[in-house]
């Protein structure tokens, strides 16, 4: 399928590695030229060497902090155009206790998960009403539909930012400009060989059984692979999508067994 955009731009937010570069690539496999943002240039200038050269798209890469101010001006100022398309995505909070959790400690979960992907809306959703085409993908996770215990700081966070862009999205749907939310479960990603790690010291297991039993614990009996997780964002932001609008996409193997 031609997703009919081609020649777009988007920033693609912590996209250097993971599941924000699973989406990058994809985006660009589609034609889109990229900014894409991280915080360690040398993993980020890699990663954007390999898309520009293999995907012979136009790559930007800003090494930044999206989750400051300054990072986010950064990003925004490397846009020579109209952003097209956003996708926004920030690590995750650590895993623990919430006996043990400061204030500061939900002050930065707040801010990463929850404001910072409301300020990138702001900066780019009025050139897109403007133009009558933008896609905002949110990549969440699939706390917001089944809370994850031990994740407090990510589930409440995340699922603030969904109760905003469910009100938000339906305000911008009439002008083809869609919001919508990514959600994943387990794939094969940094993020989630950290949180098996920490549920192995926790539990006084070895982290290979961790993963045995997350994987046997799942429909598909594996964990998700970058690039399947970037298929699904490349068609939120496609051309076809307009009628796609606040929704929360499970991308989990069917581990969240529910009605939708």
């Amino acid at each position: 399928m031609d997703l009919g955009i081609k020649g777009k731009l988007a920033i693609v937010c912590a996209s250097s590695r993971g599941l924000g570069l699973g989406c990058a690539d994809e985006l660009a496999a589609n034609g889109v030229d990229l900014i894409m943002n991280g915080i360690n240039p040398d993993t980020l200038n890699a990663s954007a060497d390999r898309i520009r050269n293999s995907r012979g798209v136009k790559v930007v890469a800003v090494a930044a902090d999206i989750t400051t101010p300054e990072g986010r001006a950064e990003v925004l100022g490397a846009a020579d155009r109209v952003v097209d398309i956003l996708v926004n995505n920030a690590g995750g909070p650590p895993p623990g206790d919430f006996r043990d959790w400061q204030r500061e400690d939900w002050v930065n979960a707040v801010n990463s998960n929850m404001i910072t992907p409301i300020e990138m809306i702001k900066a780019v959703i009025d050139p897109m009403i403007a133009q009558r085409f933008g896609r905002i993908v949110n990549i969440t996770s699939g706390s917001v539909k089944n809370p994850i215990p031990h994740l407090g700081l990510s589930n409440g966070a995340r699922a603030g930012l969904t109760g905003f862009v469910a009100g938000l999205s339906r305000q911008v749907a009439q002008h083809n400009v869609t919001i919508n939310g990514l959600l994943p479960g387990q794939f094969n990603t940094d993020r989630i060989n950290s949180l098996f790690e920490a549920a192995a010291k926790r539990e006084g297991k070895d982290v290979a059984d961790i993963r045995s039993a997350a994987e046997a614990a799942n429909p598909s009996r594996r964990l998700g692979e970058t690039n399947e997780f970037g298929h699904a964002c490349a068609f939120l932001c496609s051309a076809h999508s307009g009628y796609l609008v606040g929704q929360n996409l499970l991308v989990d193997g069917g581990a969240h067994n529910a009605n939708p």
